[in-house]
């Protein structure tokens, strides 16, 4: 080993990227976790009103169009599969979350790779969609992901 090179140290200090990121994907954890509960309290009646209303407003044709087909699968089944499956993101995003915390090397795995899924749905919503908004997120998850993989770089050379 050359005095340049020094071993990985999984010491999370020594990573700030890391800890920046664990916070973030706390925070993304818990709002999740409020949502899945918000849309489980609520249930499918107040998303019903809200379609509804949204169609009244726009003058939008009742019986045609994607919110008369969205207002036909809103029930309590979808709902609970729509908790499931946020439940599911936010208990993703807080594991992940802790193992990143904690310097875990399976944590940047899992962050690079789920994060990396998003990139062709972020260019497909660039392509789509010119805004700042969409410039931003491709730019954070782009950073996400060389943030990663810089530290799974680190470990194989450490």
């Amino acid at each position: 080993m050359h005095d340049t090179q020094r071993p990985y140290d999984p010491d999370p200090r020594t990573h700030p990227g890391l800890h920046a990121l664990a916070v973030f994907e706390l925070v993304k954890g818990v709002l999740a976790l409020l949502a899945a509960a918000s849309l489980e309290v609520m249930g499918p009646n107040p998303i019903r009103r809200f379609i509804d209303d949204l169609i009244v407003r726009f003058n939008l044709d009742p019986d045609r169009g994607a919110l008369p087909s969205l207002l036909k699968l809103i029930n309590p089944q979808a709902v609970h599969l729509a908790v499931a499956i946020v439940g599911f993101y936010a208990v993703w995003r807080l594991v992940e979350a802790w193992g990143l915390w904690r310097a875990k090397a399976w944590a940047s795995w899992l962050g690079c790779v789920g994060t990396a899924a998003y990139l062709p749905l972020d260019l497909y919503a660039l392509y789509q969609h010119h805004g700042w908004h969409t410039w931003a997120v491709l730019l954070i998850n782009l950073l996400v992901v060389w943030v990663l993989a810089r530290d799974l770089l680190r470990r194989r050379r450490g």
